[in-house]
């Protein structure tokens, strides 16, 4: 069985799992913590598939029951898992069964790149994001790295680039938190621990036609002095232009909403929250949004189709002025 205390989105997390397949799955999307911390969040992952009593519990949602501080969802976030969660102010324990979910388990086997991206939501990252969220952070769609002497939070849309700059710089010795989610206070970024996903990879296959790879430089947060908006356009050169506080905000939240890997998430931790009066049922997105742009410069990244640039070279010579 595995078993250790790890962290992702900068919770501390007491992490056993009885299914050997599961766990390689898991394998990649944590940070071993330098001096362990008493973990708020305890998450096992059983072998048992005797379902979740729930008789005599009161209904939140079709699929979702609680009792006493207890929530019971019937196939979480569409994972093929059952959860159990016991949680009060001081944390959180949660059991995960394999759920009597048909369709969920032939998804599984028909997109094992699907399958493998949601047992990683809904068994680790969900779950974490959502305690983060009792501790005043929200989910963004956006990675946090240095590059050069600077720390930048990338914004952009999905598959505009992002995971590929970020992998570059990596490589190249930048410390990251991410190349994909993350949770943020408006002041630290903390890194929603996963293996990077790009095209030319070696690992296992996953959506959109790329492979896993490990993600170097791995570090459980950063604090961004400079916000990047990248963008692809038509230009044979590369440019970069001013972006209002405002315009940055709107994008960062716009395309946290838009992340096909949070479109589970925002029922997850609401149905939580509402069955346990813990967390907010809807993370201040837009709020840490606008106080991590008001804090920081802005600027617009304007990359040309194919550029093999990195993305220190791109910046090379622009003003930093972070308020």
């Amino acid at each position: 069985m595995m078993q250790s205390r790890l962290a992702t989105t900068g919770i501390p997390i007491d992490l056993r799992c009885e299914i050997p397949s599961v766990r390689d799955v898991l394998a990649g999307c944590t940070i071993e913590l330098a001096e362990p911390a008493a973990a708020p969040l305890s998450i096992t992952i059983e072998s048992e598939r005797m379902p979740f009593d729930t008789d005599g519990w009161e209904p939140v949602t079709r699929s979702a029951f609680s009792r006493e501080g207890s929530v019971v969802v019937r196939d979480a976030a569409t994972s093929g898992f059952d959860l159990l969660l016991r949680a009060d102010a001081a944390g959180g324990d949660l059991v995960f069964r394999r759920s009597a979910s048909v369709r969920s388990r032939f998804l599984r086997v028909a997109l094992p790149a699907r399958g493998r991206l949601l047992l990683r939501s809904a068994l680790l990252q969900y779950p974490a994001m959502w305690w983060a969220g009792t501790r005043d952070r929200a989910p963004l769609h956006a990675p946090v790295l240095t590059v050069g002497e600077e720390t930048v939070l990338l914004v952009g849309a999905s598959g505009v680039g992002k995971s590929t700059l970020v992998h570059r710089e990596a490589s190249e010795g930048a410390r990251v938190v991410s190349d994909n989610l993350a949770v943020s206070d408006g002041y630290r970024v903390w890194g929603v621990a996963e293996p990077s996903r790009i095209e030319g990879g070696s690992g296992p296959r996953t959506t959109n036609g790329r492979r896993e790879l490990e993600l170097p430089g791995l570090v459980p947060d950063l604090v961004p002095d400079r916000v990047v908006i990248l963008r692809r356009g038509g230009a044979e050169r590369v440019s970069t232009r001013p972006s209002s506080p405002a315009a940055a905000a709107r994008m960062l939240a716009a395309s946290t909403y838009a992340a096909g890997e949070l479109r589970r998430f925002w029922p997850f931790a609401a149905t939580l929250a509402a069955a346990t009066a813990i967390g907010p049922p809807h993370p201040p997105v837009q709020e840490v949004a606008r106080t991590i742009t008001e804090r920081c410069e802005c600027i617009e990244l304007v990359v040309p189709e194919g550029s093999g640039l990195r993305l220190r070279e791109m910046l090379q010579g622009v003003t930093t002025s972070c308020g």
